[in-house]
């Protein structure tokens, strides 16, 4: 599933709530520039926002005007919809429990 923003999506502006963002998994699959028959994988992750995937669009934006290499195809996967904490992390201190 490739994501493309289209002429006529809504443009959405002032700031997305950021509860919202969820973390985002892609497996884009591309062709060597070299090899076209090749593919090769890489994963990108990222907090985004389902269903429009803001970040994700941006940077297969990116890729598209930057990087040689064509897209064969884009998978998406998201967290399942509850944010996440991360007691492990201790908030602006930067240490660990």
């Amino acid at each position: 599933m490739l994501v493309e923003r289209r002429a006529r999506d809504p443009i959405v502006t002032g700031q997305p709530d950021p509860s919202r963002y969820r973390l985002t998994t892609a497996q884009i699959i591309y062709r060597l520039p070299d090899e076209p028959e090749t593919l090769q994988t890489f994963i990108w992750q990222k907090f985004d926002i389902a269903p429009e995937f803001p970040e994700l669009s941006k940077f297969l934006d990116f890729w598209r005007k930057n990087i040689d290499g064509e897209l064969h195809s884009v998978k998406v996967a998201q967290g399942n919809g509850r944010a996440r904490r991360f007691p492990h992390i201790v908030p602006a201190s930067g240490g660990r429990h």
